[in-house]
């Protein structure tokens, strides 16, 4: 079973901690409050920067414009989760909820409980791009919404409820083989070699063009060899040598340290050699990837098996909860959408009108 690694358990079905963006131009309004085209846009780069598209640049790249379909979707989603925000915000409001900063401190640290370090979380906060203070800030929406799902039900869920869910789905507590390492990584990759290289000159040659790779790459492995023979040198400062050396900047801040993995999680050269390792040994010579030159220690291994119900409760007891708490939530949206006045300052954003234009965009492509 996947562990939750964020905050964001609750704001399935809610945006949260968004940022709010400069243009104060209202283009909904939502019984008291008015939603801003600045916070739709906001919401709307996030919804295209969480899709696949942000692997082709993003809202950066994306064609905003009602003409595109892809972006009606996120559009319509994007103005649905504002809609239910600003109804929850005041309901938040009606109902006097305060975030006090000692309520902010236990948050985090259960949330660091939970992924195991403090150094792990602002890993991962780094590695999907969130700051401490759009982190601080979702913290806050979260603890709202947890007082509020709170205040209309509380939620408790019980070892025998934990256990039953954990018989019910023994598969997904099931792993294969798995083992745990580190490495120093030196960088050669052959297309983004080639690519740097025709940056400074798009005019090169063949032969040249692969003259010059074949001498960086040598250079590279020459890099690699000379810190390889460093950690046998010295095996207890493989560490301290990682974050020095490694260009994978990501695990080099950590020593190296890449955790547990099954076979599948890396490329074939870096598992096979990984797997075929003893823990608290280092490879003996250099393991070239597609990324580079690898030097690996491995840690530990696990053989295959399940995960035992004493060591993975906890992990079930909170994810049940927090799926009650969303049923909860979910059943008070739905009550407040159905009472709420909602009046669409900018008609493009109205449900109706963004249905017809998907219509008709399918009618062009059926032509």
């Amino acid at each position: 079973m996947k562990k939750i690694l964020t905050c964001a358990a609750l704001s399935v079905i809610l945006l949260s901690g968004c940022t709010l963006g400069q243009n104060k131009e209202g283009i909904i309004k939502v019984n008291d409050s008015v939603i801003t085209r600045g916070e739709f846009e906001t919401a709307v780069d996030k919804e295209i920067n969480n899709s696949p598209f942000k692997a082709f640049g993003g809202a950066n790249n994306f064609v905003k414009e009602d003409s595109n379909v892809m972006y009606l979707i996120y559009k319509e989603k994007a103005t649905r989760e504002l809609i239910i925000k600003s109804l929850i915000d005041a309901e938040i409001e009606k109902r006097g909820i305060k975030v006090s900063d000692e309520d902010i401190k236990n948050e985090m640290k259960s949330i660091i409980d939970k992924v195991g370090s403090k150094d792990e979380l602002n890993r991962i906060l780094k590695q999907r791009g969130i700051s401490n203070g759009e982190f601080t800030e979702d913290l806050k929406t979260q603890i709202r919404i947890k007082k509020l799902v709170n205040s209309i039900e509380k939620i408790s869920i019980s070892d025998s409820e934990a256990e039953k869910y954990y018989n019910e789905h023994k598969d997904q507590f099931k792993h294969g083989e798995q083992v745990r390492a580190s490495h120093i990584l030196i960088s050669a990759d052959t297309l983004q070699t080639i690519k740097d290289i025709k940056a400074k000159n798009k005019d090169i040659e063949p032969e040249e063009l692969n003259k010059k790779v074949e001498d960086i790459f040598a250079a590279k492995k020459a890099k690699a060899e000379s810190i390889l023979k460093e950690v046998k040198a010295n095996p207890d400062n493989f560490e301290k040598i990682a974050k020095k050396e490694s260009e994978d900047k990501v695990s080099g801040e950590r020593g190296g340290e890449l955790g547990f993995f099954s076979r599948e999680a890396m490329v074939p050269e870096f598992s096979n050699a990984a797997f075929s390792m003893k823990p608290n040994t280092i490879s003996e010579t250099l393991v070239q990837s597609p990324y580079g030159y690898h030097i690996i220690k491995v840690t530990d291994r696990i053989e295959a098996g399940s995960t035992p119900f004493a060591k993975a409760k906890d992990e079930i007891k909170f994810y049940l909860e927090t799926q009650k708490q969303i049923k909860v939530l979910k059943n008070l949206t739905d009550g407040l959408m159905k009472s709420a006045k909602i009046e669409y300052l900018d008609k493009s954003f109205d449900p109706k009108n963004v249905n017809k234009q998907e219509e008709t965009e399918e009618t062009k492509k059926e032509k």
